[in-house]
């Protein structure tokens, strides 16, 4: 068994509840889990020494919602809202059809990128969703690719319904032959519970469906309106309910009482120039909140959860803390990981070392690199390069 120890590190956010910040910290692992974090002064012998040098240590990000899985380009669309086109989802169909066109090795070339461009930036934990296929076969092969990539697959064929299709032929098919097609490479199923997308009715029948095949639910929920998506979810008890923009009072308790997560997106938010969530209004009321970047080619071209981490202290009035502890520990438990998002012993040894003394600079210094290094179940990420299954993230 070799050991690890990162010591002179300047403060260590572990994200355990019971000993979240440690001053002039160290940390040690084993066979890459973490076995031990304390004092510096404290810190047992290991085979090996890695000086953090002062800098901050926290968890690596573990992003609970993101479409990775696409072809194509929406710059135009972009730069539409940007001119003043308010966003209603309806691009959807346009990555659908450049999806639908690419091949195998196109789309996981997209998406590996992706996921390599998301671990240098702190993440190393994903959950990547299909629903730019919505067929049988283009669903299946985005979770096969997806499968690839990270053990977090989510099946989205109800995304949207596609054009020149029959609303409730669609949902048969999605809860149907799609579902069965799609579950052996899913984990979760998921539906966009939203005007323009599915009711309340089609979205309980798809994650019922969904659950019978021994999946667990999330849900697209209350994004462009308020609607049924957060208490579905809520009451169905699915792990997250994602995007929660427009919540009633009911919405809100429902959340803080029922154990589902409400994971906050603020990068679409940035990139539709719509309202933010109020995630201080769900944090008062109990609610556990997961920060996630919904990387995807129309409204959050995002990979950065940094980026969201200093969104959400600008715009959704969260603390610093909040906010690293909800792209950590809230994207766990949005995923239903005990593994990932903290540095507790016994848990994977994920962990980023910011050029900074604080994780306070990620929403301080907004915009600049300041991952200086990630290590991935004990692995530097330099050192896990040399690995050929190193674009994995588990």
């Amino acid at each position: 068994m070799t050991t690890t120890l990162i010591d002179r590190i300047g403060l260590l956010y572990t994200g355990d509840p019971e000993r979240e910040e440690l001053a002039d910290a160290a940390l040690v692992v084993e066979d890459g889990l973490v076995a031990w974090t304390g004092p510096a002064a404290q810190a047992p012998d290991a085979d090996r020494r890695v000086d953090a040098g002062g800098r901050a240590v926290i968890p690596g990000f573990v992003d609970s919602h993101a479409h990775l899985v696409f072809a194509g380009d929406r710059t135009a669309e972009f730069q539409a809202r940007m001119s003043g086109e308010p966003y209603t989802g309806g691009g959807i169909r346009t990555t659908v059809a450049a999806t639908r066109g690419a091949s195998d090795a196109e789309l996981a070339a997209r998406a590996s990128g992706l996921v390599r461009e998301m671990l240098a930036q702190g993440t190393t934990t994903v959950e990547i969703k299909s629903g730019y296929g919505l067929s049988v076969e283009d669903e299946r092969r985005s979770l096969e690719i997806a499968s690839g990539l990270t053990q977090e697959t989510t099946f989205l064929g109800a995304h949207v319904v596609p054009a020149g299709t029959d609303a409730d032929s669609y949902v048969r098919l999605v809860a149907g032959d799609m579902l069965r097609a799609c579950a052996p490479h899913a984990r979760w199923v998921d539906v966009f519970c939203e005007r323009g997308a599915f009711d309340g009715d089609q979205t309980r029948e798809i994650l019922t469906a969904g659950l019978n095949t021994g999946l667990g639910a999330r849900v697209h929920a209350n994004q462009l309106t308020e609607g049924p998506g957060v208490r579905i979810a809520c009451e169905l008890g699915a792990a997250s309910a994602d995007h929660c923009t427009h919540l009633t009072d009911a919405d809100v308790d429902a959340l803080a009482s029922s154990g589902t997560v409400a994971t906050l997106l603020p990068g679409a938010e940035f990139s539709t120039r719509s309202p933010y969530p109020d995630a201080r209004r769900l944090i008062d009321a109990g609610a556990t909140v997961a920060l996630a970047t919904d990387c995807n080619p129309g409204s959050s071209y995002t990979s950065s959860m940094a980026f969201c981490v200093a969104l959400a202290v600008r715009e959704m009035r969260m603390t610093p803390l909040e906010a690293v502890r909800a792209a950590t520990y809230g994207g766990a438990r949005a995923l239903r990981r005990t593994d990932v998002g903290w540095l507790k012993a016994g848990a994977r040894a994920d962990l980023v070392v910011l050029d900074a003394p604080s994780y306070v600079h990620l929403a301080y210094r907004p915009g600049v690199p300041l991952v200086h290094q990630v290590f991935r179940a004990g692995l530097l990420l330099e050192e896990d390069a040399q690995n050929p299954s190193s674009v994995v993230v588990l």
